[in-house]
């Protein structure tokens, strides 16, 4: 049964007419008496009591008219949905994302794209350092943005990976405020938001953050969490100091709720990288690339 013989059948009925229904569907009047021809024919039954002015269904048609607009609103969403999957589908970017860079700095890289890329549909897998690359190698995503520490290339293979530098960050310890200002001058002890090992922050920590540290003060880990998000509000919580990319905090830091303590401990520059496999972009894909260039 075609879409269009369902719309002929409920245009009759709404019409009470074969003129009036043909004018409504675009076509002449024979034109459409042949074309409910074909359909009672290819269906086996007269759906239309031609002998009535105005025209009427019969009543096996009447009874079935409910499940005929049901039917027709159905088959027209189906064709909608698959033609805009297939849109989406050629037009569709696979973004793996650092958790981080999630929340704060991809909303506005996003909102800065100019208007090529506006219409590309976006999926976006929210990840750590290593499922990133990992989606990427596996060509689950198109394109990672991540976090990378400057001057250094990681693991990555650079026959296959192409990487451009789209900004900057910085990893700074902070706390909160006003515990951090009663504690000025005297502590020997300082607790902190540790991050596992095999994370990158951890990976951070254990190569910028913690070789640098005051030897005579001893510095206790109190809560370890892979959530960055987890760490800064632990140290809005006083639990702990926390290493976060600052634009994590600024909004904390700016109400006064923490304060940066990167005069007094050490800090280290973030690179924030877009990679791609090389040679194996969309048309989608490397029209968002073209646009990461200009970051």
């Amino acid at each position: 049964m075609r879409l269009e013989w369902l719309e002929d059948i409920l245009a009759i009925a709404e019409t009470g007419s074969f003129s009036g229904a043909a004018e409504r569907r675009r076509l002449t009047q024979s034109a459409f008496s042949r074309r409910i021809q074909q359909i009672e024919t290819y269906i086996g039954v007269e759906l239309f009591d031609r002998a009535h002015k105005p025209i009427r269904m019969q009543p096996t048609t009447l009874a079935q008219n409910e499940q005929i607009v049901q039917l027709t609103l159905g088959l027209r969403q189906l064709i909608a949905d698959l033609r805009r999957g297939e849109r989406l589908s050629s037009n569709k970017v696979v973004l793996a994302c650092q958790h981080s860079l999630t929340t704060v700095r991809l909303p506005d890289l996003l909102h800065q794209m100019s208007e090529p890329a506006n219409g590309i549909h976006i999926r976006l897998r929210s990840a750590n350092l290593d499922e990133c690359t990992g989606l990427l190698l596996s060509r689950q995503a198109d394109i990672a943005i991540v976090f990378r520490l400057p001057n250094e290339a990681g693991d990555l293979i650079d026959d296959f990976i192409e990487v451009i530098a789209i900004g900057s960050d910085r990893f700074l310890p902070v706390f909160n405020t006003a515990l951090a200002s009663a504690a000025e001058g005297g502590l020997h002890e300082i607790p902190y938001i540790a991050y596992p090992s095999d994370v990158f922050f951890g990976t951070v920590m254990e190569r910028r953050i913690l070789p640098h540290l005051d030897p005579e003060v001893h510095f206790i880990p109190k809560v370890e969490t892979a959530l960055t998000l987890a760490a800064v509000e632990m140290a809005v919580a006083g639990v702990g100091v926390a290493w976060v990319p600052a634009s994590l905090a600024q909004e904390r830091i700016a109400s006064g709720r923490l304060v940066d303590l990167s005069s007094a401990l050490p800090a280290c520059d973030l690179d924030i990288s877009a990679m791609r496999l090389e040679a194996s972009a969309s048309q989608a894909a490397a029209l968002f690339w073209a646009q990461l260039l200009d970051f």
